[in-house]
């Protein structure tokens, strides 16, 4: 996270059993708040695969327990939706429930289960067709130049008067770090980008970071071409393909055709819960078992 260490006051926390690291919580703080790190698109408490569920507790009473002796009246967890999972790992969710949580947030996020893919539809297939004719082609690597400077940045400053979340050198830095969890696709036609994808690579899951095309998208089926490819070829053999979320206003509002556009390729959505826990609350796990 140090590449964009200047936003945020960091607090990220590590949890020890003895000399035993048992679990992670990246995060930062403002005043009196803890925030599940607001740098990161997924937050959470990252835990041991060895750690059974009264461990859980007793982690998540101590990291209360401890944020309230040091002043933090309020700690914001988003959590780790359950397709990044490596293994069964819902005690969190029911430790929100016993601390009595307030979810303030929700986003949808849009995924393919890929070991049972729904079939794309035939609208999408019609823009491979286009793509086809228009022999259009698709190279793989770590050229972000071309697709930030040409595409993605042009268009989210025409759209919305914005920037990417990465600038151009974050995102080099990042790849250089990352080589095998970060990858560009981008898409030509005659030697000219037309479009491209930015994709975040876990596990269990390629995660698209960012999508964009010229103004010919339509006519050219750019996108459609690149995400058939993505997701029948590239990624078949990851368990999830995510597209990632369609929401704006801090998940109180959908943006209709962009879902629709992942849903046609049979992705269906995931939620990902924000929620605020008052760090006092950490009382309320002292009597669970019986």
């Amino acid at each position: 996270m140090e590449y964009h260490s200047d936003l945020f006051e960091d607090y990220s926390l590590m949890l020890f059993n003895g000399k035993t690291l048992v679990a992670l919580l990246p995060a930062n703080r403002k005043e009196t708040v803890v925030y599940s790190h607001q740098g990161l698109s997924y937050g959470g408490l990252i835990l041991s695969k060895k750690v059974k569920f009264k461990e859980v507790l007793s982690i998540f009473k101590e990291l209360l327990c401890f944020l309230n002796a040091e002043g933090i009246a309020t700690l914001q967890l988003k959590t780790i939706p359950k397709i990044y999972h490596k293994h069964p790992a819902d005690e969190i969710d029911y430790l929100l429930f016993l601390t009595e949580a307030d979810c303030f947030r929700t986003d949808l996020s849009s995924t393919i289960d890929l070991h049972t893919p729904l079939k794309i539809q035939s609208n999408r297939l019609e823009g491979v067709k286009k793509a086809e004719k228009n022999n259009l082609s698709i190279k793989e690597g770590s050229h972000f130049e071309t697709f930030w400077n040409e595409i993605l940045t042009p268009n989210l400053q025409d759209r919305h008067n914005a920037l990417p979340v990465h600038s151009l050198a974050e995102i080099e830095q990042l790849a250089a770090k990352f080589p095998k969890n970060i990858t560009q696709f981008n898409v030509f036609k005659e030697g000219a980008i037309v479009a491209g994808a930015t994709i975040f690579e876990t596990e269990t899951v390629a995660h698209v970071q960012y999508i964009s095309a010229n103004a010919e998208k339509q006519q050219l089926g750019s996108l459609d071409y690149l995400f058939h490819f993505l997701i029948t070829e590239r990624y078949k053999q990851k368990k999830y393909f995510d597209f990632g979320i369609s929401n704006v206003n801090q998940g109180k509002n959908i943006n209709d055709g962009l879902l629709y556009w992942k849903e046609c390729f049979g992705a269906r959505s995931i939620a990902q819960q924000f929620y605020e826990i008052k760090t006092l609350n950490y009382s309320k796990l002292e009597a669970v078992f019986i």
